[in-house]
């Protein structure tokens, strides 16, 4: 199983109303994309620096299958809103034994 983790600063403008949006765009990816194995988008409530403001944590049955979902035109749709309304963003992707 391959673990997929995204997390997302926003930009000031508009945040809470695109996280809102962001976190409805992702979690419809999951009837769209039949590679996607699950996912949980969680919003942040930890007010500290280093907090980041929205998560993702999704699975895959294997590395192709998440670059299937990397370059799937429905995750690209996604993607190109997160790049509008966030200014960083951190991942970590590993093998579940």
């Amino acid at each position: 199983m391959i673990v997929h983790i995204v997390m997302f600063k926003f930009k000031e403008q508009n945040k809470i109303l695109n996280i809102a949006k962001v976190q409805s765009k992702l979690e419809g990816l999951e009837s769209k994309i039949d590679v996607l194995h699950s996912m949980e988008v969680g919003i942040n409530f930890n007010e500290s620096q280093r907090a980041y403001d929205l998560c993702l944590y999704s699975t895959f049955e294997s590395e192709e299958d998440l670059q299937a979902y990397a370059s799937h035109e429905e995750h690209l749709k996604v993607v190109a809103l997160i790049k509008e309304v966030t200014e960083d963003s951190k991942v970590v992707d590993y093998i579940l034994e």
